[in-house]
């Protein structure tokens, strides 16, 4: 019997990896709703969310079903052993099976040419995978501003914009955007320290902090953020563009791939 012809009609598949978090004494694989819903509703993908609590040996598996990559923030931090330094916050959450899940993932879905979004620690990751490394505590670098949220602030205040960021002049991100300077949010205490071999600047904060990043000798779709594009996406026009680039990276892929 003959194979039935391919859809062309279904949605591109991106890979959401979770992360630990424990409940009530129990180990709990979690995702967001914020970060699920702007690629269901504006990026238009069909989101496959990715347990790490397993270790990496199913991970070109899950690849093999995906035609993009999105690794979201968590309020853990990145083992900083897998980038040469000493833990500086040990006060601090980890989610080392999920480092080492997404650090080879980062890797993998560059070799396969996967379109790339990272949030957040997902921008942190990318950064790492590829030979950076991180300052665990920004707000202690001389020049620079403290980037962390207020816990005792509402939810809708810790994510209103923050700051402003200043676009590379002339980077395709700039002309995404169309404007120069865009204000986001900031709720973070950890950034790029060094940026990694083949990365590049797309935006920094009004201290210098690099704020946007990409791979430009890379074909595929590169991008990662520091601040948080999710939060309410579809009510802010400059995440509407992330989000709608993203998928339509993500469907040229699928359709490259038959």
């Amino acid at each position: 019997m003959p194979s039935p012809a391919p859809r062309t009609d279904r949605k591109p598949v991106v890979l959401m990896t979770m992360g630990a978090q424990p409940r009530n004494g129990h180990p709990y694989q979690v995702m967001t709703h914020k970060y699920i819903t702007p690629l269901v509703e504006i990026s238009g993908c069909v989101p496959l969310l990715v347990p790490t609590c397993c270790g990496a040996e199913d991970l070109e598996q899950y690849l093999d079903l995906a035609d993009g990559v999105y690794l979201s923030g968590a309020g853990s931090n990145i083992d900083p052993a897998l980038y040469g330094q000493e833990n500086l916050t040990p006060e601090k959450p980890q989610d080392r099976d999920r480092d080492l899940f997404d650090i080879p993932l980062v890797r993998a879905a560059i070799d396969r040419g996967l379109p790339l979004l990272g949030i957040c620690r997902g921008m942190q990751e990318i950064n790492v995978a590829l030979g950076g490394d991180i300052h665990q505590k920004v707000y202690n670098e001389p020049g620079y501003a403290d980037h962390r949220e207020d816990a005792e602030d509402p939810v809708e205040d810790q994510y209103g914009h923050s700051h402003q960021v200043s676009l590379v002049p002339g980077s395709w991100f700039a002309e995404l955007m169309g404007e120069e300077q865009i204000p986001v949010n900031s709720l973070h205490g950890q950034g790029i320290r060094t940026l990694a071999k083949g990365l590049a600047p797309l935006a920094y904060a009004e201290d210098g902090l690099i704020e946007a990043i990409y791979a430009p000798a890379l074909p595929q779709f590169t991008l990662a953020v520091q601040w948080h594009p999710e939060w309410k996406a579809s009510e802010n026009p400059h995440s509407i563009k992330l989000f709608e680039a993203f998928g339509a990276a993500c469907r040229e892929r699928r359709q490259q791939a038959g």
